[in-house]
């Protein structure tokens, strides 16, 4: 087991304005809002978590720059779980070792979260958009606010579009975990409601070795499409084993598969998929917050990526801060709940969100990408 000092060493970052910061960070010499979070930056997911933490990075930085919220600046603690519940809910109780942390941050990722909420539930401590589109992070409770679209609300879309090209025969490969169950169940009531035809299913488990297997269900099965309800290495050698049977078969994924990374390991394979997606292309020529986003991200000489992931940070670190600057300088757990409950219709440019009832996720946006050529997503 890590110690906490250990834990420490193998920070990311502490976002704090004026004061330089390397490892885990001290206590700023002004007062600061401190944030904390427990997120994938090792292992097989990594480059989702660092890009996730990155896009919040670059605007809670430029906040800083400005003078921060109220005069004080966003301090924001992370440690890396290599998606590892064990370790995500020690990190979580280290980070609570600093009392006065006001929120937790945009922690990674369905069986972390999911075994957060007790923690969450007893504290009170505001829960802020979490990555994922688990029905299990959204429980009915007011500490709780989610941004992105749900994986049932992406596989919906997926189903929709499917129906309206005329696809009947539409079959699933789903990860043999709670996110991978979501999106089954989702896809299979979506078919319903389409009136499609049950899709025929293969799971695939985490480490992908049945992938192949999965495939040549699949594949016997004569789909018209195939929806790929998986994330990180499954994805990728459940990909190029179904494309080894169906090489033009149409392929469909949940954004949490469009990582760069992953695109890049599917390689060639890859072109023509169809990706759902909870924020606008980073790239669009359209979207005010992906103009301002890229803006950002140039001014910090960040060697990663602009990617979607990254662009969901910076969209979550924004909401944050508008919701910090209604709470006023007095702000505690309470009152930025209560801000944040009043925050009905705010509009980013491109990205709207509104916070409801607990329960429901404050964005309902999901569009279709397709992975062009060298992996790059198109409209």
């Amino acid at each position: 087991m890590r110690t906490p000092s250990v834990l420490r060493r193998r920070t990311l970052l502490a976002a704090a304005a004026f004061v330089p910061v390397a490892g885990w960070a001290a206590p700023a010499k002004i007062p600061a809002w401190k944030l904390a979070q427990t997120t994938t930056l090792s292992g097989p997911l990594g480059d989702l978590g660092q890009a996730l933490v990155q896009g919040a990075k670059v605007y809670f930085d430029e906040v800083n720059a400005k003078g921060g919220i109220h005069g004080k600046p966003i301090q924001l603690s992370t440690l890396d779980d290599a998606y590892d519940v064990k370790q995500a809910l020690e990190n979580v109780d280290t980070l609570f070792d600093e009392n006065d942390v006001l929120a937790l941050f945009n922690c990674f990722g369905t069986p972390l979260v999911t075994a957060m909420m007790p923690k969450v539930a007893d504290t009170g401590i505001p829960f802020f958009a979490p990555y994922t589109g688990a029905l299990a992070a959204r429980p009915k409770m007011r500490n709780v606010f989610n941004i992105r679209a749900s994986y049932p609300e992406e596989a919906e879309r997926l189903v929709q579009h499917l129906s309206t090209l005329d696809i009947k025969r539409i079959a699933i490969a789903y990860q043999n975990n709670a996110f991978g169950k979501e999106v089954f169940n989702g896809t299979v009531q979506a078919a319903q409601k389409h009136k499609l035809p049950a899709p025929v299913s293969a799971t695939v488990e985490n480490d992908g070795s049945d992938a192949g297997k999965a495939a040549a269900k699949l594949a016997d099965s004569n789909p018209q499409a195939v929806i790929v309800g998986l994330a990180g290495k499954p994805t990728v050698d459940f990909v190029k084993a179904i494309r080894a049977k169906q090489r033009g078969l149409a392929l469909y994924a949940l954004s949490v598969m469009g990582a760069a990374a992953t695109l890049k390991a599917i390689g060639d394979d890859a072109a023509r998929m169809n990706i759902s997606q909870v924020v606008p292309l980073p790239s669009s020529p359209t979207a005010i917050v992906a103009r301002e986003f890229r803006a950002a991200w140039s001014a910090s000489g960040t060697k990663l990526e602009p990617s979607h992931v990254a662009l969901e940070g910076y969209i979550n670190a924004r909401v944050f801060v508008e919701a910090l600057r209604r709470s006023g300088p007095k702000t505690t757990r309470a009152t930025l709940i209560d801000a944040l409950w009043n925050l009905k219709q705010y509009d980013l440019g491109g990205f709207e969100i509104g916070f409801t009832e607990p329960g429901q996720n404050a964005s309902k946006f999901v569009e279709l990408t397709m992975v062009g050529p060298g992996g790059k997503l198109v409209r």
